[in-house]
């Protein structure tokens, strides 16, 4: 268990800090393009936009740590409760609103760090409530519909954020979070890797399903940084990869809580979503020009 959560901090401090230094790479580029029209006729980052921001060594340090935190996350996954890996993983909202005061100029308001000390309590709750994971063993059936929904959620969220254009940061977020949620998923469930079974491995949807929510996710998360607050897309990408993957470990994959502590794990949770929440509510700029080319206080000074 111990091995498992400092796995998981460990995964969390490699996305929190690669999700600035993807948002200081992403709004370089959305700031350039927009400055020469080139954003979609409703008004979010082109195409060409997003893979410019995919350039700059911001971004790609920033996704060489998100490589690196995917594969303690994925590590994580297999040696806890997916209530609790998954929620100690979305604590990288904390190091990315940290990071973002330095980074981005961006002040914090008192309800946001009270927030984040919100979700930081509910982390330590449930740690203290979780008990042993579950077996993952689950039918073949289930990896295909895992695949199909991942499918689903990828490409049908991804036509609906461009459509949507410069409102659509909270559902980008929101989307890449339930991309990330589906990989743990996968992860959990897949065939092949405990004994090592090449064959069984590389036949098993679930792989695949893993690597569309991966590709996904990462995209989507361009997105809303590019047209959005930090803080907000990355608390609605929390809420995103908790909550649903939380649900199906503890209702179909056996995660348990150590016996008597059962509210205390609900109550956890529950805290560190609705901690997720109001960073999202309280973090999200209202009105002014179009995120793609807004500015967070300071930041034109720190990365210009």
């Amino acid at each position: 268990m111990l091995i498992g959560l400092l796995t998981a901090v460990v995964a969390s401090i490699c996305y929190g800090t690669g999700s600035v230094l993807q948002a200081v790479g992403s709004r370089k580029s959305a700031r350039r393009e927009a400055a020469a029209g080139l954003t979609t006729q409703h008004g979010g980052p082109s195409l060409s936009s997003t893979a410019k921001a995919a350039m700059t060594w911001e971004f790609i340090v920033g996704t060489v740590l998100d490589f690196v935190g995917f594969g303690l996350g994925a590590l994580a996954a297999r040696m806890l409760p997916l209530f609790l890996s998954q929620t100690v993983i979305s604590a990288n909202l904390v190091v990315t609103a940290v990071l973002s005061v330095r980074m981005l100029g961006i002040r914090l308001t008192r309800a946001e760090w009270t927030s984040i000390g919100v979700v930081c309590s509910a982390l330590v709750l449930l740690a203290t409530a979780a008990g042993a994971e579950g077996s993952g063993h689950t039918p073949i059936a289930t990896h295909w519909w895992l695949l199909a929904v991942s499918l689903l959620l990828m490409v049908g969220g991804t036509v609906v954020v461009r459509l949507l254009g410069a409102r659509a940061a909270i559902l980008a977020g929101l989307l890449s979070g339930l991309g990330f949620g589906a990989l743990g998923v996968g992860v959990r469930v897949l065939n092949g890797v405990d004994p090592f079974d090449p064959g069984a491995l590389l036949t098993d949807p679930a792989l695949y399903a893993v690597l569309v929510a991966g590709v996904g996710g990462m995209y989507l998360h361009t997105v809303a940084l590019q047209i959005g607050s930090v803080n907000g897309a990355t608390a609605a990408l929390v809420v995103g990869e908790t909550v649903l993957p939380g649900m199906i470990g503890v209702l179909w994959l056996g995660d348990a809580s150590r016996p008597g502590f059962a509210w205390l794990a609900v109550v956890g949770f529950v805290l560190a979503v609705a901690g997720a929440v109001a960073v999202a509510w309280f973090g999200e700029p209202e009105g002014g020009p179009s995120p793609a080319v807004a500015h967070e206080p300071g930041e034109l000074a720190r990365i210009g």
